[in-house]
């Protein structure tokens, strides 16, 4: 089990058994109660956006984990964290974002070292001992 725990987790991912088999996985860890579930990145970035407008209490809602694929139509996880960066600093400071893809590209590793908040990079399926090792 994970040391840390979370208020709330995001998973944005278009593959929805992806989603369900990484919540299931991020429930069982126990490092969260409150996983918010987006499949496409659009409306991921809108769920935010909202978000910031609660003002103070935006802070208690934003996540402080958020597992980002990188392939998805319409918008992909790079055109996300774009997007993201035009974010409140408070939110960019609050939300950690970890790459969770099946995608073993070397550019894509080495593009998504470029942002400062992407602490990590993990293949997919989400596991155990993935939520263990978190220290972001």
């Amino acid at each position: 089990m994970a040391q840390k725990k979370y208020y709330s987790v995001m998973l944005i991912d278009d593959n929805e058994i992806d989603n369900l088999i990484n919540q299931k996985m991020i429930e069982a860890s126990k490092i969260s109660d409150n996983i918010f579930i987006h499949s496409g990145a659009k409306s991921a970035i809108e769920f935010l956006r909202n978000i910031e407008k609660l003002g103070d209490i935006a802070d208690k809602v934003l996540p402080e984990l958020i597992f980002l694929d990188i392939d998805m139509p319409l918008m992909d996880g790079f055109q996300f964290l774009d997007l993201f960066d035009q974010l409140e600093e408070k939110t960019k400071e609050k939300c950690k974002i970890i790459m969770l893809t099946s995608s073993i590209n070397p550019q894509d590793i080495s593009r998504s070292q470029n942002y400062s908040y992407v602490k990590k990079y993990v293949n997919k399926p989400l596991t155990q001992k993935n939520l263990s090792a978190l220290e972001v």
